[in-house]
């Protein structure tokens, strides 16, 4: 719990994800052999790296946030988006501006309730959600250290609500890292020796459409990915559950359906799951799983992946849920999938 809090609370902002990067390598250090980084901040702790063949289990590292984009004369500032972030959740809440001398602290202003015209309320927008620093210039935004380019994140931090639902900003995919090394703590600690090389992956960039993912995968030219992402609790208000789907936190892993899902590694997954009365829940995809998965499942000719998606409520939300019971259960489901996959399993279907 102690290093999933440090690690949720840290800002790993898509583009900047090193010192989460640093935290989760520092954790993951006592049950790997050795590291593999790239040059964009993807970090991968290798068991039996000598090994031929490859198996991947992935998460991915970085946050949705928000860039400074436009600095007025009487120095607010206007954003752009670092990823999928929610402009209709900004007004009124602090941010942290990232610079070379520090945090700049921050707010979204918005106009009080009794200025607005009610027949004809403006909801927040992209081009009109702004940063109020407390400054009234340009020039004293730009002493603070502030500038076109500056990142912005949300400093909102790590509870638990009602005993095993945990809450952060986040938690879309730090979670998948924190799920990924337990992986590995776990195979250490129970002393499982397996007859293949083992990459836990923690990508850089999926926010932005995987390129993590696409980069780390020509790099590790792996035989096998299992990968870890989050998806919709559909059960809250204003979700369509006939365009969605149903799935709800406290129900168990949701195993994807998809064109970029293996089929055969899928079954394996499924079949262990109920062989260990691990619950666990369905979901379909139409094109693509919008997950790593995609990138993994379409490189090097063709690498056999499946998904396995954490449920979620209120994604690129401040306050995003996960269950306590469902965290555990993915861990559980990667870690036992693992040991029944033999050296040399091309998971083909004319086998």
């Amino acid at each position: 719990m102690a290093f999933l809090e440090k690690y949720l609370n840290n800002a790993s902002p898509t583009g900047y994800e090193w010192d989460g990067q640093k935290i989760w390598m520092d954790y993951l250090k006592p049950y790997v052999d050795e590291f593999i980084t790239d040059a964009y901040g993807t970090a991968v702790g290798v068991i039996n790296p000598k090994a031929k063949y490859k198996v991947v289990i992935e998460g991915h590292a970085d946050e949705i946030s928000w860039y400074v984009n436009y600095i007025t004369d009487n120095g607010l500032l206007y954003v752009i988006r670092n990823g999928g972030s929610d402009h209709q959740i900004a007004p009124s809440k602090w941010v942290n501006i990232h610079t070379k001398k520090g945090i700049v602290k921050g707010v979204f202003g918005w106009p009080a309730i009794h200025t607005r015209n009610s027949s004809k309320e403006e909801p927040p927008k992209l081009d009109n959600i702004f940063i109020d620093l407390g400054c009234s210039s340009k020039e004293e935004v730009e002493k603070l250290g502030v500038h076109v380019g500056c990142v912005i994140t949300y400093p909102d931090e790590f509870h638990v609500l009602n005993k095993d639902k945990f809450v952060c900003r986040a938690i879309d995919n730090r979670a998948g890292g924190f799920m990924i090394a337990e992986v590995a703590r776990l195979l250490h600690e129970n002393k499982k020796e397996l007859p293949f090389g083992l990459y836990i992956t923690n990508s850089v960039q999926e926010e932005i459409g995987l390129r993590g993912a696409q980069m780390i995968t020509e790099t590790i030219k792996p035989n096998v990915a299992i990968i870890t992402d989050v998806c919709h609790d559909t059960t809250t208000p204003m979700i369509n559950k006939i365009k969605e789907g149903e799935t709800k936190i406290g129900a168990g892993p949701v195993i994807s359906y998809a064109p970029a899902v293996q089929n055969k590694l899928r079954e394996r997954i499924i079949e262990t799951a109920e062989s260990k009365s691990i619950p666990f829940q369905r979901m379909a995809a139409s094109r693509s799983t919008g997950t790593d998965t995609d990138a993994f499942a379409y490189s090097n000719g063709g690498v056999p992946s499946a998904l396995i998606s954490l449920p979620l409520r209120y994604m690129h939300t401040t306050v995003e849920t996960v269950h306590k019971d469902d965290v555990e259960n993915v861990i559980r489901l990667i870690y036992e999938t693992l040991l029944t996959i033999k050296e040399g399993e091309t998971f083909s279907y004319f086998d």
